[in-house]
């Protein structure tokens, strides 16, 4: 499943958008010690910001990819899909947060509740302590793990993803100035407040590495 997520979602929305690749320079590539980190940021004509990160470890025994829609011209959740592989376990979590100008649809809501509930018997990832962003996570979204779940792993982000552009396509255009400036709240947050791939940046490469790659890579408001 390595790059494969990056890959679906590029395609999706490429089926309603034109994605254009945006050149980085040399934050496409970062190296240190037994890390590799490799990003693609990509602006999303006419409906917001997606950036691919994937991360290599441990000679490939740890590989992590996160993809993240930030959208600008309508209001719908920012999307965040990460997929962690160490030892031939995997994990994907999809989440997404309510940076609402308005209140989003519980019937929209429910449809990703619907895809959760199809795998309710898969072990659920769970991360230790309170996070900063609690408060606004949809409880819809997705946290499972587990070995030889792979492929059911990626269709539920796969049905996420399409799902998620059904209903983007549906909904009517928003103040983009105004939802630009959540999606910026939200980065900021995330910068100042860390993660695990935010600690892991910041500690190999320095803050302004990491400021940069979030508020501009990542989210697209820099």
């Amino acid at each position: 499943m390595s790059e494969e997520l990056g890959k679906m979602v590029r395609e999706r929305l490429g089926k309603d958008f034109v994605v254009k690749k945006l050149d980085i320079g040399g934050d496409a590539t970062l190296k240190k010690s037994m890390f590799k980190f490799f990003t693609e940021s990509y602006e999303v004509e006419g409906a917001g910001h997606l950036c691919v990160l994937s991360m290599k470890a441990m000679f490939g025994l740890m590989k992590m990819e996160t993809v993240v829609f930030a959208p600008f011209s309508k209001d719908a959740p920012l999307i965040n899909t990460d997929r962690v592989s160490v030892m031939g376990k995997d994990t994907v979590i999809t989440e997404l947060y309510n940076d609402q100008l308005e209140p989003y649809p519980a019937e929209y809501l429910e449809a990703f509740d619907a895809i959760k509930a199809k795998d309710k018997d898969l072990e659920d990832y769970v991360s230790e302590g309170a996070h900063w962003y609690d408060p606004i996570l949809y409880p819809c979204s997705y946290h499972k793990k587990g070995k030889g779940v792979s492929e059911r792993l990626f269709n539920a982000a796969k049905a996420y993803t399409d799902t998620y552009a059904d209903q983007f396509a549906k909904l009517p255009d928003c103040d983009k100035e105004a939802k630009k400036a959540k999606v910026k709240d939200f980065a900021e947050k995330l910068f100042s407040n860390g993660g695990p791939a935010v600690n892991q940046v910041r500690k190999l490469f320095g803050d302004e590495v990491a400021q940069r790659l979030i508020l501009k890579h990542m989210y697209g408001v820099e």
